[in-house]
């Protein structure tokens, strides 16, 4: 497994590393099978994990101080997410730093992901939801530099809404910002237009969430596909953005080298560029694991693939089923 640097933090991590939503957040998860697939990832050399509280309300982040209770002897890395106070994903124009995160309910949610986590401090905290409007109020910095000298954070990080990675650029200039977390794959490449830049100039470390562009780029969804009842996929691949998907991922296609499944094409094409620290895959079952972490292996996409997949760039606003 190859490492890269976390930014300022200097923490060497995978470059691969774990999404853990799907092992709360979806439908079909299986704790015995969730904890084996966390473990195989440790084996492979996976050091980095990503999970919130508001990933079964800290079941994920139970789930995770295990794993890493279990490794005493391994040096992995903890990131995790305080959820908004109003409980909405993602923010939305207008909405205060008061009724998303004012300074006690940072406490409140730090105290409770140490608590499920099971462990003496976090790695990194990030803020769920993020509104740039928010930058400049000390508040919220103030109250993250006191969990840092108290020993209970090492990093401050911020996760971007869908489809803004324009929505943290003020953030990031303050100085406070140690990572930013954002939707980055084929299909997402606006964040190279100002935020990958300002990471690069500020050593602010960048996580790529969303690689497979929630199950499109694993080449796998059709206009047929359907989840089971309470499924988070049922409200976000609603008909338009199931059919334009698709059609997406369809384009797409012919792009893959024969030897290569689409999954990996897409992970290959994020590691191409050095600004990203790690990705954050989800993944359930150890088949994903190591089919996953298995392209960590330094090879590197020909150029002119590389530049073919620039014209799949996939432009997109939020809208109401974005979430």
């Amino acid at each position: 497994m190859n490492q890269r640097t976390f930014g300022r933090t200097g923490w060497q991590v995978s470059e691969i590393g774990y999404g853990m939503w799907g092992m709360a957040g979806w439908t079909g998860s299986d704790d015995s099978e969730s904890l084996d697939a966390l473990q195989r990832a440790v084996d492979l050399g996976c050091t980095f994990f990503d999970t919130a509280w508001g990933y079964g309300a800290g079941h994920s982040e139970s789930l995770l101080g295990r794993l890493v209770r279990s490794n005493a002897d391994k040096s992995l890395y903890v990131a995790t997410k305080i959820p908004p106070k109003n409980f909405k994903w993602p923010s939305r124009r207008g909405f205060t730093l008061d009724e998303c995160f004012p300074p006690e309910h940072i406490r409140e949610y730090a105290e409770k992901s140490l608590a499920n986590l099971g462990l003496p401090s976090i790695d990194l905290l990030q803020f769920h939801v993020w509104e740039d409007a928010w930058a400049h109020d000390d508040r919220w910095q103030r109250a993250m530099d006191d969990l840092k000298r108290e020993g209970l954070i090492r990093a401050v990080g911020i996760s971007v809404n869908r489809w803004e990675p324009e929505n943290v650029i003020e953030s990031i200039k303050t100085g406070c910002v140690d990572a930013v977390q954002v939707i980055y794959n084929i299909f997402d490449q606006a964040p190279q237009d100002e935020l990958l830049p300002l990471c690069r100039e500020r050593d602010v470390a960048v996580i790529a969430r969303v690689p497979f562009d929630e199950g499109t780029l694993t080449g796998h969804l059709s206009l047929d596909s359907q989840w089971p009842e309470g499924d988070w996929r049922n409200t976000y691949f609603v008909p338009e953005n199931l059919k334009a998907s698709v059609e997406r991922a369809e384009g797409l296609r012919p792009l893959v080298p024969s030897e290569m499944t689409m999954p990996e094409l897409a992970l290959r094409w994020i590691l191409e560029n050095d600004s990203i620290a790690t990705i954050i895959p989800g993944m359930r079952k150890i088949r994903n694991v190591n089919a996953n972490l298995g392209v960590s292996d330094g090879h590197r996409l020909p150029p002119a693939l590389v530049a073919q997949l620039k014209e799949h760039r996939w432009d997109r606003r939020p809208t109401d089923w974005s979430q």
